[in-house]
């Protein structure tokens, strides 16, 4: 069942991905890939959350950790071709993305008091 898309949940994903891309942003640029520009870690923060959200729904959330090891894959093949790098570097970046993204979320939503 298709749960009913407000304007409040377009605005939460919209807000979500530019943090994202903030983030991927300021990492690839740490690692040395400051050739792209911002447009290419937003469309990598919309290439995850598409792959993610893709993962979820056709491996159901029975099999979530199989979804999230999936999603992360793929995603690190879109990081490698989107900034031209390899396995490994893309990795790193993933990584720090991450933990960067888990700590921001922690204290974002608490930041701006409750919705």
């Amino acid at each position: 069942m298709i749960d009913e898309v407000t304007l409040a949940t377009i605005i939460v994903f919209l807000i979500s991905l530019v943090i994202s891309a903030i983030i991927i942003y300021i990492v690839t640029n740490i690692f040395g890939e400051d050739e792209e520009g911002f447009g290419t870690a937003l469309l990598a923060a919309f290439i995850g959350a598409i792959i993610y959200a893709a993962a979820y729904y056709f491996l159901r959330p029975e099999l979530g950790w199989i979804a999230s090891l999936a999603g992360g894959i793929a995603w690190l093949i879109a990081l490698g071709f989107l900034y031209s790098i390899g396995w490994l570097k893309a990795l790193g970046i993933a990584l720090i993305v991450w933990i960067i993204a888990a700590i921001v979320g922690i204290f974002l939503p608490t930041m701006i008091g409750p919705l």
